[in-house]
């Protein structure tokens, strides 16, 4: 890591071992960046849950009545990006980020990113409903900024910006979706559309990229093994594997949504 760059971390605290305090991996990252003066650190806060389109949504009301469904959305709090906590499935240090002193966090109902330091907020501070996580999202701006990607512990199935080379694909399908956001000091649901999201094909397509990459360092921190990847060339790298596999590409047959 370098100080001054600007850094996407996406771990599993789990994977490090034990670790004395909560905040001790966010702070040695912010120190290794040259601290919040002058380098960034990112991390993806989606909420999932704040929607009745996703699949974790669709997996978890599959055996409910319709009555069930109708408590729930009618219950659904709005998402507020002070105070959402991001999901569950993020894992923790997704939130220990959002929650950091001087955090910023973008406002997208269900695709946020959480950053502090130096470039905070010109990364995080135009989200469009309509873009994910596509170019004019903060994953776009940190690819036009040349950020790098720091895996701690994860798969290549969890890179979250292999979403962009996914988009740059011809016939990308477009979904319905619904969330809850807050207006005027009241709450409802919005239905938009957007380009289909999905990761399936995640873990194919970056043992790949990893194999073809030249800018990857690799190394072990506690007990996980680190992926120090830049997003630039791991995304352009998808996109030409995209061309040459098709059957990776978003809603191709054999792919969920």
């Amino acid at each position: 890591m370098r100080p001054g760059e600007v850094l996407l971390v996406q771990a599993s605290l789990r994977a490090l071992g034990p670790v004395a305090g909560d905040t001790t991996v966010v702070d040695a990252l912010l120190d290794a960046l040259g601290g919040p003066e002058e380098g960034t650190l990112v991390a993806y806060t989606a909420t999932p849950e704040n929607s009745d389109t996703s699949r974790l949504v669709r997996t978890m009301t599959a055996t409910w009545t319709p009555e069930q469904v109708a408590e729930w959305r009618a219950g659904m709090p709005p998402f507020d990006p002070a105070e959402t906590p991001s999901s569950p499935t993020m894992g923790r240090l997704s939130e220990l980020v959002r929650t950091h002193p001087g955090a910023v966090r973008s406002t997208h109902p269900q695709s946020s990113f959480a950053a502090v330091g130096a470039r905070a907020k010109e990364i995080t501070e135009l989200h469009p409903l309509e873009s994910h996580l596509g170019t004019d999202s903060p994953l776009g701006r940190m690819y036009e900024i040349d950020a790098r990607v720091l895996s701690i512990g994860v798969e290549p199935a969890k890179f979250t910006a292999f979403h962009l080379a996914d988009l740059r694909m011809p016939g990308i399908p477009v979904r319905h979706y619904g969330c809850v956001v807050k207006d005027g000091g009241r709450s409802h649901w919005v239905r938009f559309d957007g380009p289909l999201l999905d990761d399936l094909h995640f873990q194919v397509l970056g043992e790949e990229v990893l194999r073809r990459a030249t800018g990857v360092v690799t190394g072990r921190v506690g007990a996980a093994d680190c992926r120090l990847v830049p997003m630039r060339e791991a995304v352009d790298l998808a996109v030409g594997i995209l061309h040459e596999r098709p059957e990776l590409r978003p809603g191709a047959p054999q792919l969920g949504d």
